[in-house]
């Protein structure tokens, strides 16, 4: 508010004639500081302004530096990625160049692991015969067969490979027809492992085992019918497994 000193002294009735230039003086004295202070109230109030618009930048400031820390964590986890990528691409292009050498290698390879399968189950003992011949076969049959890529051929013959494997380990009983020069009948069949493969009649009255070297069954003596017996029940889980006393056909010795 401007202050009026000549006003306020009219009012008062009070004459200061001779003092008149005095008091001008004072009321644009006064008037000036007025105008002062209102100007350092202005000031300070911009002054605010602009310590809270510096506050409002530094934040921002400072969260923009984080965004830049995260994004280049993130730019250089991408770098690595396509880099992998790239690598991952040139090998299947590789393993694409080559894949017709692949083939023409990986043919022959399994023509040859059927021939030799189907040699070994000529050569070995003779049980299940019909299912393991059977098994030989389907792996020929299907070596011809365009509807089968290569990937589930190898992996057939591969499963055949451990069918095989599988055979030495186990103790089975089965029940097939035995062949002989004189006859065929229908046996219970005892298979040790490859250690042994013996047959019992069904009336339990003749029992035999297979000669490897001689490619041929013999009769077991009679003594050794119950054994056979025991081998069948365990095999059935009939009976808990046991020791058993089977006769064993062993190679002679190399001189």
């Amino acid at each position: 508010m401007q202050f009026n000193f000549s006003r306020l002294c009219c009012l008062l009735g009070i004459w200061l004639v001779p003092s008149l230039t005095y008091a001008g003086a004072l009321e644009q004295a006064v008037d000036q500081q007025v105008q002062t202070d209102t100007a350092a109230q202005q000031t300070q109030q911009q002054i605010d302004n602009l310590d809270d618009e510096t506050r409002e930048l530094l934040a921002e400031y400072r969260s923009v530096l984080n965004q830049k820390e995260s994004l280049s964590a993130y730019n250089s986890q991408l770098e690595q990625l396509v880099t992998s990528q790239q690598e991952e691409l040139l090998s299947v292009e590789e393993q694409l160049a080559n894949i017709d050498t692949t083939q023409r290698d990986i043919v022959p390879l399994m023509i040859k692991m059927v021939d030799v399968i189907e040699q070994f189950v000529e050569l070995d003992s003779p049980f299940l015969p019909e299912e393991r011949t059977s098994r030989v076969e389907q792996l020929k049959a299907m070596m011809d067969r365009a509807d089968v890529n290569l990937s589930e051929k190898f992996r057939r013959i591969l499963e055949a490979y451990q069918v095989e494997t599988e055979y030495g380990r186990t103790l089975e009983a089965y029940q097939g027809e035995l062949e002989t020069d004189e006859n065929t009948r229908t046996v219970d069949f005892l298979r040790v492992g490859r250690v042994g493969l013996y047959y019992l009649t069904l009336d339990q009255h003749e029992a035999g085992m297979w000669d490897q070297e001689s490619k041929s069954w013999q009769q077991l003596p009679r003594d050794s019918i119950q054994s056979v017996i025991q081998g069948l029940k365990v095999a059935r889980k009939q009976l808990p497994p046991d020791l058993l006393t089977l006769p064993v056909k062993t190679p002679e010795a190399i001189q």
